[in-house]
């Protein structure tokens, strides 16, 4: 007896003919109002619901009698929610580099596991030092640990330039508190405190002064360790109390 085997057509003709589905009137039973600008964008349950839980969830098992209201999803930006509906349409998405930290905090938000890894090797892959200090925000919100590292290294290597940014200014306490610890900055102490004013001019957050005690000199108790400088600091003459010698 013959024992039936799974077989597969092209793929590429069935990926573009649901991309044309994606934010088409056509056939859509579920409208989206998105982001501050309020766009809509038109879907189908059927599609969302068994992609994605969180769309099963918010949708219901089925649309109630009459016209259906438009779902509102305010928080999301419109090329985001497109990015995303792309994915689950098509199981690809392009992305871009002004909009990729948008599509991944929608991605971390509605589960969608795949999509975010695709964000974050996108992310690493365009990281600059415009790009870093917010790429450090989402992944200190979200808990994204290996993102988090490849943002403070690059910071860390580009210290002078990330730390002029606009993304840095914005950076919310739990963000720049590593990053003012670490000894690991190409930048002098002088600098970096002038930074770290310029951050709470703008975000009047507390717990600065702790910070600034970190930034150049740190405390290794476990090893019993004294202080040592950071990789930027340059020499000065109060330094001879620390009996630290450079290296």
């Amino acid at each position: 007896m013959e024992t039936p085997g799974l077989v597969h057509g092209e793929a590429e003709p069935f990926s573009k003919a649901l991309r044309s589905l994606v934010n088409n009137r056509l056939y859509s039973d579920v409208c989206f109002v998105v982001g501050q600008e309020r766009q809509e964008v038109f879907a189908h349950r059927c599609l969302l619901a068994c992609r994605c839980n969180f769309f099963q969830r918010l949708l219901g098992p089925e649309p109630g009698p009459g016209v259906p209201s438009p779902v509102v999803l305010s928080t999301v930006p419109a090329e985001a929610f497109l990015a995303v509906l792309e994915f689950l349409y098509t199981n690809s998405v392009k992305l871009h580099r002004h909009s990729v930290l948008e599509v991944l905090t929608a991605a971390v938000e509605y589960g969608l596991e795949e999509l975010r890894e695709l964000c974050l090797g996108f992310v690493v892959k365009v990281l600059d030092v415009e790009l870093v200090c917010e790429a450090l925000q989402v992944a200190v919100t979200f808990g994204l640990g290996p993102l988090q590292e490849h943002c403070i290294a690059f910071i860390e290597a580009h210290s002078q330039e990330a730390l002029r940014t606009r993304g840095f200014l914005e950076l919310s306490a739990p963000a720049l508190l590593p990053l003012l610890r670490s000894d690991k900055l190409c930048m002098d102490e002088a600098d970096l405190i002038l930074a770290a004013r310029s951050w709470a001019r703008v975000g009047a957050v507390e717990q600065i002064v702790e910070a600034w005690k970190c930034h150049a000199l740190r405390r290794d108790a476990a090893r019993g360790a004294s202080c040592r400088r950071r990789r930027g600091t340059l020499p000065r003459e109060h330094h001879r109390f620390l009996d630290l010698p450079f290296k």
